[in-house]
């Protein structure tokens, strides 16, 4: 069966009895094309089914319109929050988004890296997967002044932006929190300490322990948990068969937190006056779950936006300066998880 034959401006132009140029231009929204004469233009192109060539467009542009997204793992109510923030600013200037999953794997990452590349992006923006350790598989497209920005897990590079948090302050207000609700002994339920964000906020924990004269002992760091409800029960396992228990847990995400209060509550323990509890990230579930949980306001949405900014600013002016790291700002939100007053 031979395919159907592709509708060009042309065979719109004969239809219509105008020229070409006036139907390139009526696509196009060309001001100087009367508000009717457009109308029957776009009117005929749909019934016509003609669909524009952006592929060809974009080489005789030199530009995708598109930005890559890659990010550890989609099912995040956080990731989420900042893929919007990220699309309501590449729509509004032009571009579209292409997301790619990490699955938290180096070599997984790598190859999103090599799509991206194939794929013409204008650019990137990327949240790293648990154990990528160096910067070499992004060098194929700096090289092509193709601009990257890392946003939440970042790592050092002369020539990227980085779009954190400051996760040490962030440690250091959740855990001075509990030490100021009276908890003397906090558990710390830290992700792979190879990421900035949970490595920062291990060492603001730290700091607030030795601001309040408390020692700091390793055997209350649990470290390299994927985070994961399974993390949170089996955080709380942990802790159930611990002879000297913490009455404090400062957990790096909300989902190990929330699965972590839930199944101390299924064994007696009551939440906050024998175990206080602190999450990060607000997640919904942290207002769900009884008591509500104390939480750290990790500003997804207004990462996404800064971050698509950043990188429709560089694309747009190309010599404008940039800098290193944009530091946002973050929040301690108070409820009843650890609320002992």
């Amino acid at each position: 069966m031979t395919p159907p034959k592709d509708i060009t401006i042309y065979d719109i132009a004969k239809v219509l009895n105008v020229s070409p140029a006036t139907v390139s231009r009526g696509l196009k929204d060309h001001p100087a094309i009367r508000k009717d004469t457009k109308k029957r233009i776009l009117d005929a192109a749909r019934k016509m089914g003609y669909q524009q060539n952006t592929f060809a467009s974009n080489l005789r542009s030199k530009r995708s319109n598109t930005i890559g997204v890659i990010i550890p793992r989609l099912n995040s109510y956080f990731m989420s929050t900042v893929i919007a923030g990220m699309e309501k600013v590449a729509n509004q200037s032009g571009y579209n988004l292409i997301i790619s999953q990490s699955q938290e794997s180096f070599k997984k990452e790598i190859v999103s890296v090599n799509t991206m590349y194939d794929s013409r992006v204008d650019g990137l923006m990327v949240s790293l997967a648990y154990d990528t350790a160096d910067t070499d598989h992004f060098e194929v497209l700096l090289k092509k002044n193709i601009p990257i920005i890392f946003f939440d897990r970042v790592i050092d590079h002369p020539g990227c932006t980085s779009i954190v948090i400051d996760n040490k302050q962030a440690g250091y207000d959740a855990t001075v929190h509990l030490l100021k609700q009276g908890c003397k002994r906090i558990m710390q339920v830290a992700g792979n300490l190879s990421r900035n964000v949970y490595a920062d906020r291990l060492e603001g924990y730290k700091m607030a322990l030795a601001k309040f004269g408390i020692p700091f002992d390793s055997t209350l760091v649990i470290s390299n948990s994927l985070l994961s409800e399974q993390g949170g029960v089996d955080a709380a396992q942990l802790i159930l068969s611990m002879e000297h228990r913490p009455d404090g847990i400062f957990a790096s995400n909300d989902t190990a937190a929330v699965a972590c209060m839930r199944q101390l509550k299924l064994s007696g323990i009551h939440i906050p006056n024998e175990i206080a509890v602190v999450g990060f990230n607000n997640d919904p579930i942290s207002k769900v779950i009884d008591p509500n949980l104390t939480t750290i306001n990790y500003p997804g949405h207004e990462m996404g936006e800064v971050a698509a900014a950043t990188l429709v600013n560089k694309l747009d002016q190309k010599n404008a300066p940039s800098l290193n790291t944009i530091v946002l700002r973050h929040e301690l939100i108070v409820r009843e998880s650890s609320n002992r007053n």
